[in-house]
């Protein structure tokens, strides 16, 4: 099986990180000279500041601090406009820190977090926020910013075919858990990260596009790189004014590149199955049941070019393959650091496959796993912020916080998940925390892992919440079911949870730790 995390690209198709980081420099120059020379509106003087001063040179001080501190600016900020809050008898506040290029402004507390859930997307854009941030009209095209139906097509199809697609799920499952991390009677250390992002990314296309492509080892390398690609293409183009983005964008980056890769892969499929539907109608006999199937039946005009489905294929492997894994790494640390967790999930896992079989309604009865994995996200989460949004006109919370159009609003993640208030002993993973309140409260579903409120914003809150968290929670909870029916798991150090990393405000797990696995003992 080839390990995909090594899978690099050739020189010759890979982003000149030297020319990156003259560009960055450059343009970080000019900007400041810019903001020095002419403050701005966007400096938002009215609101509290974390990580130095509204003046430009604090305010970089403060950003490339925030490179690395995000998570305790955050914090914060947090803790200060608590604390102030208090005085007049509520909850929450907002304060903003520096980012490289801008001001992100940072709402706390239920009241806030529910206004920003609330307002209009012709208010506060989720939208044109991702737009913005990863340059999706360069990196991935005007198509996917502008017409993006294969969020409509998750929604529904995808979520609502789960109980009829999840045999394959789970045939997959079996088949890269096997290839990945062989059955041993001896301890065998692996590396968990990018074991974990190889099932998981093999599980996803066995749904995407559908067996055997998705066990092919150079397509699984590039759904894997393209995330990197779109990533890195999206921060150099980022330090560009408007107008230099198009050049910038041909020149400097390596997305068109992984799109034809991807087509070598995708296009006779999709020209085959095209064939069939001209040929023997709509549903064709033997038709495949996969998202792939569902965008060619939707897709209309120029969304039918090959180029165009192969480009909506990676755009969703891009948003599904990386967070999944990280968060079942997440998962998997705090097991393998705690063996004894795995006894009470197993014993939940044969008693409900006994009364269920494996199927989509067992996984839902499942709720120890179900709670180990909605603490995992509490407790770790993928950032210190959720919920972000650009203003597209002039916007004032109930607070009097005037958010200009323009500027960026983010709800506070990691520290809303750390809050007392919301969770008793927040400091302590307590894999159990959601199943037990859900036994006392009898309201399951509010506290299932796919569920999203003020107090719980790892996968958003409100009509923007993700999508495809549904299928990630079939996905990841019968990748855990599978793996404490059928593995013993410990730390390579044994007891101790590797450190993440965080760059900025994103967190991700260890990427070297070792686990440790054999086969089932008892």
């Amino acid at each position: 099986m080839t390990d995909i995390t090594t899978n690099t690209p050739s020189p010759d198709s890979r982003t000149p990180s030297v020319s990156f980081m003259y560009t960055f420099i450059i343009a970080a120059i000019v900007i400041f000279v810019m903001r020095w020379l002419k403050p701005s509106k966007y400096d938002l003087p009215h609101i509290p500041t974390v990580g130095g001063s509204t003046l430009p040179i604090f305010s970089y001080f403060g950003a490339i601090k925030y490179l690395f501190k995000a998570q305790e600016m955050t914090q914060e900020g947090y803790n200060r406009v608590r604390k102030f809050a208090l005085v007049f008898l509520y909850k929450g506040g907002a304060f903003k820190v520096p980012q490289l290029f801008r001001w992100q402004v940072v709402v706390s507390g239920q009241k806030l977090v529910e206004e920003l859930r609330k307002a209009g997307d012709d208010e506060l854009s989720f939208s044109e926020a991702v737009n913005e941030d990863l340059r999706i009209e360069y990196t991935l095209g005007p198509a996917i910013h502008h017409n993006p139906y294969h969020l409509s097509i998750i929604r529904s199809q995808l979520t609502r075919s789960l109980g009829a697609l999840f045999a394959d799920v789970r045939d997959e499952i079996k088949e890269a858990f096997n290839e990945v991390i062989p059955p041993s009677d001896e301890w065998v250390g692996i590396p968990a990260h990018n074991a974990m992002m190889q099932v998981v990314c093999r599980t996803s296309n066995r749904i995407f596009v559908g067996a055997p492509i998705c066990r092919d080892p150079d397509f699984k390398a590039l759904n894997v790189q393209f995330t990197i690609e779109v990533v890195k293409g999206a921060a150099i183009l980022n330090v560009f004014p408007n107008f230099l983005r198009p050049l910038a964008s041909r020149l400097l980056t390596n997305v068109p590149e992984s799109i034809e890769r991807g087509v070598k892969h995708l296009g006779p499929i999709i020209k085959e199955r095209f064939r069939m539907m001209e040929e023997y109608g709509k549903e064709w006999e033997g038709k495949p049941n996969d998202l792939l199937s569902w965008f060619m039946d939707e897709a209309a005009g120029k969304e039918r070019d090959v180029r165009a489905l192969v480009l909506r294929i990676l755009t969703i492997n891009f948003a599904a393959i990386h967070t999944s894994s990280m968060s079942f790494t997440h998962a998997l640390y705090h097991l393998a650091a705690n063996p004894e967790y795995i006894a009470p999930m197993r014993e939940e896992v044969e008693r409900v496959v006994q009364q269920e079989g494996w199927t989509k309604t067992a996984l839902q009865k499942m709720r120890r796993v179900d709670s180990f994995f909605r603490e995992s996200q509490r407790y770790d989460g993928l950032g210190s912020i959720s919920m972000t949004r650009k203003a597209l006109k002039d916007f004032t919370f109930s607070d009097g916080t005037f958010i200009p159009a323009g500027v960026f609003v983010s709800a506070a993640a990691t520290p809303t998940h750390f809050d007392e208030a919301y969770y008793e002993h927040p400091e302590i993973f307590n894999p159990w925390r959601f199943s037990d309140i859900s036994d006392v409260e009898g309201e399951g579903r509010k506290y299932e892992m796919v569920s999203t409120s003020a107090e719980y914003v790892t996968f958003g809150h409100g009509k923007h919440a993700c999508p495809g968290r549904f299928f990630a929670a079939i996905e990841l909870k019968a990748m855990m079911a599978h793996l404490v029916l059928n593995y013993d798991v410990k730390m390579e150090n044994e007891g101790v949870i590797p450190e993440p990393f965080w760059f900025g405000d994103r967190l991700a797990p260890n990427p070297n730790a070792r686990v440790m696995f054999r086969r089932r003992q008892s």
